[in-house]
């Protein structure tokens, strides 16, 4: 009886050596006494098949986030926070993913998303031994872990671009493991070094530009406590452009007399949806059984980003440009979202039918998301300080969800209780600390066209970050790298899609039905 579709495929062996095969169990042994399998163990607890055709690189990233215990910050499934393939998604929309894969930038661009620190080498901007270096740095380690991206042809497997975590080194022989998460296909397998470089080192057809690796270690600390970059809406693009590109031109271009007339010219000339760019980072959860009560871990998170919130309140740039935007007209676009929309009455609803969304595990999904009812309220219990809550009613068809959406926010005045903010509520993250925290994480060489050297002066003095304190110097910091890797994405804006995610459909040069191939993973 015919039968549909492929099982798995024979391990072209040479040049690979199957992991579970005799000689693969001796260069597994060999390597745990050289030192070079401690990585192993934790990428092995987390060995994921990618769900679809062309994941290998969502399937490989979340594989390396989870080994290296990185919280995502938002729930996977039930109570519980956890890097699945669904989830990625700040950089691409997976249905494009899901058809075409995903190219080197943009495995790049939504690691860094996900909070891991991340370093990139395309073969043309590294070595063969730079690259052996790191792969034994982090094969003796459990602090990082490399992702290649090479062309299966180098080891005469069928298909063409792929990712795949690598799992060890054997020095003796110079091979290293491969984790294939297209296990449906191949299994893991040891390769020669060399070999697996020239795979790397092949131009990938559709952006013209060579493969390579990537190493992803866990940051110092949780990046994005508070501020975030937002690529989700069609006009980052534009915006990272501007504030790169075309702000140090303008301030060149200008002879500026004082900091405000610099805020003007620069933040009237702002790209329209710029409040959806930069974004304030709440915490979502589900309400069980009608309980508001926080639990130490969600306190602990709260009082950080509070304290980073404040920490941007005493800068003296948040001043300057407290006075600029109490004086902008309203009447300026680009400005009026930062301006007027600051009550959070206002955006609870939006806040609450997003989270909802994220609990479902829907965030791209066309589903209707409304909210019944919203209600902002001030708890506090025993000697804790009060905290902001964003309560709402979600309804999606059928179903309701109960949310509630942690705010930081610094109190002032007195506290009550119930759905009324007028008394509780603080200063929340709005647009005045965005902007300051955003002109912060602009480059320092933006400033140099200044030509009034008192004003050069004054304006490093308000933006250098030397002497922030430590919390808020790395949020600006993480900001100004999340700028940077978004700009090097608009750079290969053209190149976005690449077969470098290879679908796996395409076998022997025929394109199976996706109807016998495919399972849905969710």
């Amino acid at each position: 009886m015919a039968m549909a579709g492929l099982y798995r495929r024979m391990l072209p062996s040479p040049p690979a050596i199957d992991f579970a095969s005799s000689e693969g169990k001796q260069l597994f042994l060999e390597a745990i006494q050289g030192g070079t399998m401690e990585g192993f163990y934790r990428l092995i607890s987390y060995f994921q098949t990618q769900s679809e055709p062309a994941y290998c690189g969502l399937a490989s990233l979340s594989m390396v986030l989870n080994a290296l215990a990185i919280d995502p910050g938002r729930k996977w499934k039930g109570p519980w926070r956890w890097f699945d393939e669904s989830m990625l998604d700040c950089c691409e929309p997976l249905e494009k993913v899901k058809e075409k894969g995903i190219s080197f930038g943009k495995l790049v661009c939504l690691a860094h998303c996900a909070g891991a620190k991340v370093e990139a080498f395309r073969t043309n901007q590294s070595t063969i031994d730079d690259f052996r270096k790191y792969i034994i740095r982090c094969s003796a380690s459990e602090d990082c872990h490399v992702i290649s991206s090479y062309h299966r042809g180098a080891f005469k497997q069928t298909g063409t671009g792929h990712f795949s975590p690598i799992g060890g080194y054997h020095a003796g022989r110079d091979m290293a493991l491969i984790l294939d998460v297209a296990r449906f296909k191949y299994p893991p397998h040891w390769v020669p070094l060399t070999l697996l470089w020239e795979a790397m080192d092949r131009v990938d057809d559709a952006t013209g530009q060579r493969r390579g690796f990537v190493l992803v270690s866990r940051p110092h600390r949780e990046p994005g406590l508070l501020y975030t970059l937002s690529c989700k809406h069609e006009n980052w693009v534009g915006i990272a452009k501007y504030l790169v590109d075309e702000v140090p031109k303008i301030v060149k271009s200008k002879d500026f007399k004082d900091f405000e007339e610099v805020l003007t010219v620069l933040f009237t000339s702002l790209p329209s949806n710029f409040g959806e760019f930069v974004k304030w980072v709440a915490e979502v959860r589900r309400r069980e059984d009608g309980d508001h009560s926080l639990s130490q871990e969600e306190k602990g998170r709260l009082a950080l980003k509070e304290e980073v919130l404040r920490q941007v309140q005493e800068t003296l740039l948040f001043k300057h440009v407290v006075t600029f935007l109490s004086s902008v007209n309203s009447c300026c676009r680009s400005m009026s979202v930062l301006v007027h929309k600051n009550e959070l009455p206002d955006i609870a609803e939006k806040v609450c039918c997003q989270g909802a969304r994220i609990l479902a595990g829907k965030f791209d999904s066309s589903e209707r998301f409304y909210c019944r009812e919203t209600c902002v309220k001030c708890l506090k219990a025993n000697s804790d300080k009060p905290v902001t809550l964003v309560s709402g009613t979600v309804v999606n068809g059928s179903i309701e969800q109960e949310v509630d959406v942690l705010v930081p926010s610094s109190q002032i005045g007195g506290c009550g209780c119930g759905c009324g903010p007028s008394n509780c509520i603080g200063i929340y993250p709005a647009g005045n600390d965005i902007l300051t925290v955003l002109i912060l994480a602009l480059p320092k060489e933006t400033w140099s066209g200044i030509r009034d050297e008192k004003l050069s002066r004054q304006i490093l003095g308000l933006v250098t970050t030397e002497n922030l304190p430590t919390l808020l110097q790395e949020e600006v910091l993480h900001l100004r790298r999340q700028l940077h890797i978004l700009r090097r994405c608009q750079e290969n804006k053209k190149q976005m899609v690449s077969p470098q995610g290879s679908n796996d459909l395409v076998n022997d040069g025929k394109l199976l039905s996706r109807d016998q191939n495919l399972t849905m993973k969710r």
